[in-house]
């Protein structure tokens, strides 16, 4: 099991929450994911140890960008 912590920009609602959550979980691999609104960080778990740049597409596929 491996979890990444990574910090979103640009969410404002709950539905901004679920297209995150939505597009995170459609990784290979990945268990669960915990978004808070309020401080923008996204707790990713995972079988395994994920690929940056996926969790970071996905993100972008949601229509929101991962904070360098």
């Amino acid at each position: 099991m491996a979890t990444s912590t990574y910090t979103v920009t640009g969410m404002t609602c709950g539905h901004c929450v679920g297209s995150v959550q939505k597009e995170i979980g459609k990784i290979d691999g990945v268990t669960s994911v915990d978004v808070d609104l309020a401080s923008g960080l996204v707790k990713v778990e995972s079988s395994s140890a994920l690929a940056d740049a996926d969790v970071v597409a996905a993100v972008d596929e949601a229509g929101y960008q991962v904070a360098s």
